[in-house]
């Protein structure tokens, strides 16, 4: 595939959206959507990425309304107010700003990178990522996560969302000599887990599907901490002061009858889907969701307003930079084209002119040299003004030209380039005369 494609992005978050609109926006798992998109007409890739606290998709396609057209149609029955529909520039913004935490319901945290690295690995498994300007773009957004962590204070004394939750309990109850339930031992009950452990609770009590991951999770813990199936819920719910859920089942694992017995209890979602049904138990039951928790997170939020200001400078430039390498690329694979183009002429009409030439007496290694070197000089002087034109084009993303330049000079644009092999250099590029790539500054 030749890299002169356009992103379109659309996403649902918790800064418009609800929990609700959220989880509606998530109708299949990320695999399934990536498949799903990839099968439309001119999409070349595709990445998703869902969490509880947004639902994102991006698309690459050689047309811009091609691309628009598939992120459209991913969540329909969201409302307008709650869903952004992201451009080509204003996604490679948005994929930076996501990785570096800045569009985090925690300003900063860290489990963003992780959660895009393993979409990406996700995409990539079902063909959604394949090196192409999508692909660049992303590796590009975890590059700058990482930066922005290494050279600002953005994560210090960052805070999880289970971190969060134990922050928002804490205000709600007393922990100290409380007993905690974490539902769920993935990533996310993990961090609730340990979230506890540094709190005042006396008793840690961690539940999931699997009792050995569980175990793991609990034997992580320094406070007394033991691990259960699902199916030992409710009565450990029965003898919980909180209750910390994030198990990322498709249905929710608290319900009426987990709580039957719990009395005086605190129940904070953190899944996505929901993980506790809202009115959970009876009215000695509070039910807490991620919507709650952002009085918590615009405190942290403030905390880390100056080093915001950093990442955002960071991002500014290196989104800069990245535009700037995207039409380098761009202009860069019109004018290659152009002139494999050029240079399968000029071999065949050499070929003929010599045979001809031939015919009335052997050339001279010198004469052949002067023929070839006049037919190099034509196709240099001729192609120097579109080359400029097209490099102009990719400055001013007039992306038509650069697409109808690769149509009419690449026989094969929508499929694999060929070159043959002697229009190509030694290192297997392109035979393109020294200093036309070089002159972009110039030019």
């Amino acid at each position: 595939m030749i890299d002169t494609g356009v992103i379109a992005g659309v996403s649902v978050s918790h800064t418009n959206a609800s929990v609700e609109e959220i989880e509606s926006a998530q109708t299949a798992d990320a695999a399934t959507l990536v498949s799903d998109l990839l099968a439309r007409e001119g999409i070349e890739e595709a990445f998703v990425i869902q969490t509880c606290n947004r639902a994102e998709a991006y698309v690459a396609a050689d047309d811009a309304a091609v691309a628009r057209a598939a992120v459209e149609a991913l969540a329909p029955d969201v409302r307008e107010g709650a869903i952004v529909y992201l451009d080509h520039e204003a996604s490679l913004r948005h994929l930076m700003r996501v990785a570096a935490g800045l569009e985090s319901l925690v300003l900063g945290e860290d489990q963003i990178l992780g959660q895009l690295h393993d979409a990406a690995e996700a995409a990539r498994r079902v063909g959604g990522l394949s090196g192409g300007v999508l692909d660049d773009a992303l590796s590009k957004a975890q590059q700058v996560g990482k930066r922005a962590r290494a050279e600002t204070a953005i994560n210090e004394g960052s805070l999880s969302l289970g971190s969060a939750a134990v922050e928002l309990a804490a205000r709600e109850i007393d922990l100290a000599d409380a007993s905690g339930l974490v539902v769920g031992a993935g990533e996310m009950g993990l961090l609730s887990a340990r979230a506890l452990d540094a709190s005042p609770v006396s008793r840690i009590v961690v539940a999931n599907r699997t009792l050995r991951t569980a175990e793991h999770v609990a034997s992580d813990l320094d406070t007394d901490s033991t691990a259960i199936e699902l199916d030992d819920l409710p009565a450990a719910a029965a003898c919980a002061d909180v209750v910390i859920a994030a198990t990322g089942a498709d249905e929710p694992t608290v319900r009426d009858g987990t709580v039957a017995d719990a009395g005086e209890t605190l129940c904070i979602d953190l899944g996505q889907p929901r993980d506790v049904v809202p009115d959970a138990g009876d009215d000695r039951v509070a039910v807490r969701d991620i919507d709650d928790l952002e009085t918590v997170t615009d405190e942290a939020r403030e905390r880390r307003a100056a080093a915001a200001t950093a990442v955002e400078e960071l991002i500014d430039a290196e989104f800069d930079r990245l535009l700037e390498e995207f039409k380098r690329k761009r202009a860069d694979d019109a004018v290659s084209a152009m002139y494999e183009s050029a240079e399968r002429t000029k071999q065949r009409e050499l070929r003929e002119a010599m045979a001809k030439l031939e015919a009335h007496g052997e050339l001279t290694d010198d004469q052949r040299e002067a023929v070839a070197g006049l037919a190099d000089a034509l196709v240099g002087q001729l192609l120097a003004a579109p080359t400029k034109s097209l490099r102009e084009a990719a400055a001013e993303d007039d992306w038509a030209t650069i697409h109808t330049a690769m149509q009419l000079f690449d026989p094969e644009f929508d499929g694999p380039p060929s070159t043959p092999e002697s229009a190509r250099s030694p290192d297997g590029s392109a035979d393109i005369p020294d200093g036309v790539l070089e002159q972009r500054s110039e030019d």
